[in-house]
């Protein structure tokens, strides 16, 4: 019985990372349509808060609203650090260097949460985990390819490079705060955190876009997709796949997001895929389809961690 209680988590916790990387790979193209009209820190605002009223009410209907103190801190870390600040400096930087940058960059997440697992969680890290991460930071290189415009960013790759480590950091402290919360309780929680920290600088934006942009159904049906779909359920599935799967292979799920994106531009955009998405592609799926064969056995559980999703 506890044989197959492994299998299962072995199963669905992959498949909750999959998810995850698959929407947030879709939101690009949403993004496209409600950052033409939005600015970045009230886009924000207005996904957490929609997300956030969305998950308290699924936490009612679960019976789940009423949390212990317990790992609050664990909590506050994950809407400051996790929703609030590695977001913010995501969209920042993005904007201070350029898209191309913001993509790559941020790609380096799943080392920094393999970084923070050694020295916070105490686990390993194999030879054959370290040449699947290699294998596929290649493959998201060759997909986005080099920078071409020869300028310098410093600022804005030093601004993303902390998006990356705080969004390590805190695929972490997920699994910490696992044993007194449950996923659900966990993102409701941090978003609503960062919701709060946010709204001054929606504020600080009230005045500096047109809000009747909102009732134009392009804008409309994007912003709805980043809040309720790529903000409360992805956030909510990759919670679930971090308590499930350990974090140096939960990590190499994140890689998905650029082949999914790509797909996404050429679905939806008319945007063109070359031979380089293809070979790019190929070594991410490689890397994460090796990394699942006969993969080690570390523990999988957190000793009394909240079970219920």
């Amino acid at each position: 019985m506890q044989r197959g209680c492994v299998n299962l988590k072995q199963i669905m916790g992959p498949l909750f990372l999959s998810l995850a990387a698959t929407i947030w790979g879709g939101m690009y193209v949403a993004s496209k349509f409600a950052f033409s009209a939005v600015p970045p820190m009230t886009m924000l605002f207005l996904r957490y808060v929609i997300a956030g009223i969305i998950l308290t009410g699924v936490c009612f209907g679960c019976g789940q609203l009423k949390m212990t103190l317990k790992g609050w801190g664990y909590l506050a870390q994950i809407g400051a650090i996790g929703y609030f600040a590695s977001i913010s400096a995501q969209f920042i930087g993005t904007d201070l260097a350029n898209a191309h940058l913001g993509s790559l960059v941020t790609t380096l997440s799943p080392m920094f949460l393999s970084l923070f697992a050694v020295m916070l969680l105490k686990e390993k890290m194999t030879k054959k985990q370290l040449v699947m991460f290699a294998i596929a930071i290649v493959g998201v290189i060759i997909i986005i390819g080099a920078p071409k415009d020869g300028e310098s960013h410093i600022l804005g790759i030093f601004v993303l490079l902390l998006a990356a480590v705080t969004w390590g950091y805190y695929s972490v402290v997920v699994k910490q705060a696992a044993i007194y919360y449950t996923p659900l309780q966990m993102t409701t929680a941090g978003i609503w955190i960062a919701c709060f920290l946010s709204l001054p600088f929606a504020c600080a934006q009230w005045d500096k876009w047109p809000h009747h942009v909102l009732l134009e159904p392009a804008i409309f049906f994007s912003i709805l997709y980043i809040s309720v779909i790529s903000t409360a359920c992805a956030f909510f599935a990759w919670n679930i796949g971090l308590k499930l799967t350990p974090s140096h292979h939960a990590g190499l799920y994140f890689f998905l997001q650029p082949v999914v994106g790509s797909f996404f531009g050429w679905l939806f955009l008319g945007e063109k895929l070359g031979i380089s998405f293809f070979i790019g592609s190929l070594l991410i799926l490689l890397s994460v389809g090796i990394s699942e064969y006969k993969k080690e056995s570390p523990n999988l559980e957190i000793p009394s961690e909240k079970t219920s999703l």
